[in-house]
């Protein structure tokens, strides 16, 4: 490791201590990165490093602010929902389960002070 590789984790261990209970004050870890505009159809297209871990087709939320200053985030996918419109009749020979079959045997519960409270069992 090089010599300024170690003093910058000294640093950061350092201010970890400092903010470690005031989180809220540390200050932001920047990283700079070189990017390029080109042309692309009737578009300006900007080529992002691959160590920002982003993939192809995730879609972006960007800021502009003061025409000058620029950030983007990732905009989260509506989660999916069960189309039941698919599966909807196709369980055609289901039948009811018969009122007999519905009942349950009474048993002894622990919180209606009948039962006997267990031991937890070791796993080894």
């Amino acid at each position: 490791m090089s010599k300024v590789s170690e003093e910058r984790q000294e640093y950061l261990s350092r201010l970890d201590r400092v903010f470690g209970s005031m989180p809220w004050l540390k200050p932001k870890e920047v990283k700079t990165f070189r990017a390029k505009v080109f042309k692309s159809g009737n578009s300006l297209a900007l080529r992002l490093p691959a160590g920002l871990g982003l993939a192809a087709g995730m879609e972006m939320d960007l800021r502009v602010e003061n025409d000058e200053h620029f950030s983007f985030e990732p905009i989260e996918r509506p989660k999916r929902k069960f189309n039941l419109g698919k599966v909807w009749g196709s369980a055609t020979d289901l039948t009811l389960i018969a009122r007999e079959d519905r009942q349950f045997e009474e048993r002894p519960l622990l919180w209606n002070g009948e039962g006997e409270p267990q031991q937890p069992t070791r796993r080894r």
